[in-house]
């Protein structure tokens, strides 16, 4: 297995130069790709997961994408700290 894990020589994320280089060559097609998408949405005939996606993906570049919240609960059955450790009040033993 040796050879295996590292960093690989041109992944990750490319440099500031280079993101701005590829952002400049896609600009003169970004009103083509707004318009794409707005013609999937006005399709009757498009499929309602294309329409759904083309919708979706201009309302999070135009109001940003909503923040994600990931709620938790613990139940733990009356717990208690002390008995795991048997921690006295008098000794304090672990």
């Amino acid at each position: 297995m040796a050879g295996r894990g590292g960093a690989i020589p041109g992944n990750g994320r490319k440099s500031k130069d280079e993101e701005n280089r590829i952002r400049d060559l896609m600009k003169p097609h970004s009103e083509k790709a707004i318009q794409c998408l707005a013609n999937i949405i006005a399709n009757r005939e498009a499929r309602d997961a294309d329409r759904i996606s083309a919708s979706k993906l201009i309302i999070e570049y135009t109001y940003g994408k909503p923040k994600e919240s990931i709620e938790q609960t613990h139940s733990f059955n009356n717990f208690n700290i002390k008995e795991i450790f048997r921690i006295d009040n008098d000794t304090k033993e672990i």
